[in-house]
């Protein structure tokens, strides 16, 4: 099969179908109305010769081929965005209006003091910072790159590494003037820890502990379980059991003597930091300069054991 400029065309419009999840809202991307995605679309499986996707009133849905020619040529795409950037990105202005979704801790503990500056850095840019859960709609919510905390899920998104922070298990001292110290993580058993819920499950983390490639799980209960991570903390210090939290949040808890680290030797699990964007596809500069200004931001001393 030769190739041609239609064809390329084509695979831009299938994978804005892809990682917006209808025709609608590929239009809106491309600037395109829904028919003309819908007859892209039609113009590319009749190129191929395959059906590449179902198509019902309520959803679409890639069929076996066509999630075997998407995932094959998504990486070629985004080598094509990439080469733009490096051609173009440097004469593109920053400026319009920017939608970005912080998690809570990356927003608090690292990201807070720093905004002004990323402001002052880009005048002629209007920045929107929203707190969603790190489960939501990027495309629905009109966000155009959020920072979350877990693995991502295979998607439609693109997603790029910014740091991995270790998992601490604490105490306050208070807690451990009381109850005493567990001197090794099965000890815990006793103890009174509080769960914290995994957005993505609706259920509360499972505690391990790794030590090089030894990992070990525990099984614990407590009185209280939280799906807010300062309310967390605040539980934490106050006394009101033993927690396990990212370093990120609490490490400077642990280095002035509000909270002891537990089992410093088991300092070996950590918990990714990504940058996320509705698309595989060329992002403005605006998005751009907020990924590299939050590649910064992770990079600085002591931030976490790891940076992309």
């Amino acid at each position: 099969m030769g190739f041609d400029g239609r064809l390329l065309s084509g695979m831009s419009v299938l994978a804005a179908v892809v990682e917006t999840g209808s025709f609608t809202r590929a239009g809106e991307v491309l600037g395109l109305s829904a028919s003309g995605v819908s007859r892209a679309v039609s113009r590319l499986e009749a190129r191929i010769g395959v059906r590449l996707l179902d198509r019902t009133t309520r959803a679409l849905h890639l069929t076996g081929e066509g999630a075997r020619l998407y995932q094959l040529a998504a990486p070629h795409l985004s080598g094509i965005e990439d080469a733009a950037n490096v051609v173009a990105g440097a004469a593109e202005a920053v400026r319009g209006k920017l939608r970005v979704s912080l998690n809570p801790l990356f927003a608090q503990y690292a990201m807070a003091a720093r905004l002004v500056q990323f402001a002052d850095r880009y005048p002629e840019l209007d920045l929107t910072v929203l707190q969603l859960p790190d489960v939501g709609d990027l495309v629905a919510e009109g966000v155009d790159v959020a920072v979350r905390f877990g693995p991502q899920r295979a998607s439609g998104m693109s997603s790029r590494l910014l740091l991995e922070t270790r998992v601490l298990t604490v105490a306050a001292p208070s807690y451990i003037k009381r109850y005493g110290r567990p001197r090794t993580p099965t000890g815990l058993t006793g103890h009174n820890c509080i769960q914290f819920i995994d957005p993505r499950r609706g259920k509360p983390y499972p505690w391990e502990f790794h030590r090089g490639k030894e990992v070990l799980h525990v099984a614990t209960t407590g009185r209280l379980t939280l799906a807010d991570v300062d309310t967390l903390i605040q539980a934490c210090v106050t006394g009101g059991g033993v927690a396990q939290m990212l370093e990120l949040g609490v490490g400077h808890l642990v280095a002035n003597g509000t909270l002891v680290d537990l089992f410093p030797d088991w300092h070996s699990e950590t918990y990714p930091l990504y940058a996320v964007r509705p698309s595989r596809r060329l992002p403005s500069a605006a998005v751009q300069a907020f990924l590299e200004f939050c590649r910064e931001v992770c990079q600085e001393p002591g931030r976490a054991i790891g940076a992309a």
